[in-house]
């Protein structure tokens, strides 16, 4: 039908194709839908888990950081704990190369790992070959779900999980993609000049506890050993 109307709308017989506006059904298999996790899982994962890994999820729970693009090659003079951001100078879209503001369960995140990181360039330094970032967090990830008793799901479903606290928390769709730093061109267009001081805003309504009714315990920013 719609290969008939544009030859009708070349031959002049019809002003435009009605199927132009048309979206037809299309059948997608496997689609995959990223895991979120609750704050009873983010509990038991941190407890099982080393202390560099913790602050690995709490980093991204908390910021959004793309795993290995961004936090795992992040140097050190990229981190500005004093005003509280850290400095994306290459990531998968440009949209993604930003100033990125942190909460405090972050800002403390980011200061454990420091410790942790010693002498060097890298925040996460490979423990092979410490002049080097570390590559790859996969197995010690695995091995952490595996002790906390939670099923698999991939470690950047982290940065969903980051997405729906914020929306849950009552922050509007158009700034969690902002937050997000994604690469959709209308939603920069429109919200280019949001300030940093309103991101901040923006974090402090971040629901930590999103569709996790189980959790009662209070939020504790220190790590368990």
């Amino acid at each position: 039908m719609r290969r008939i109307f544009s030859v009708a709308v070349k031959k002049k017989l019809v002003l435009n194709n009605p199927c132009t506006a048309v979206e037809f059904p299309v059948t997608l298999k496997g689609l995959f839908r990223p895991h979120y996790m609750t704050w009873s899982e983010q509990t038991k994962i941190e407890r099982h888990a080393p202390a560099y890994l913790r602050n690995v999820i709490r980093i991204i729970t908390e910021t959004g950081l793309r795993v290995y693009k961004e936090l795992a090659c992040m140097k050190k003079d990229q981190v500005d704990i004093a005003n509280k951001l850290v400095f994306i100078s290459d990531s998968k879209t440009p949209t993604g190369i930003s100033e990125v503001p942190l909460t405090d369960v972050a800002v403390e995140a980011f200061q454990e790992q420091l410790k942790l990181a010693g002498p060097g360039l890298w925040l996460f330094p490979s423990s092979r070959w410490p002049v080097t970032h570390q590559r790859s967090i996969k197995k010690t990830w695995r091995r952490a779900l595996q002790r906390a008793g939670v099923r698999y799901f991939r470690l950047y479903d982290l940065r969903s999980t980051y997405a729906t606290r914020l929306r849950d928390g009552g922050v509007a769709d158009e700034w969690v993609t902002q937050l997000l730093r994604q690469s959709d061109a209308k939603v920069f267009k429109k919200y280019s000049q949001m300030k940093l001081q309103m991101k901040r805003e923006a974090l402090t309504r971040l629901n930590r506890r999103a569709g996790d009714s189980a959790a009662t315990e209070n939020f504790d920013t220190g790590g368990e050993q």
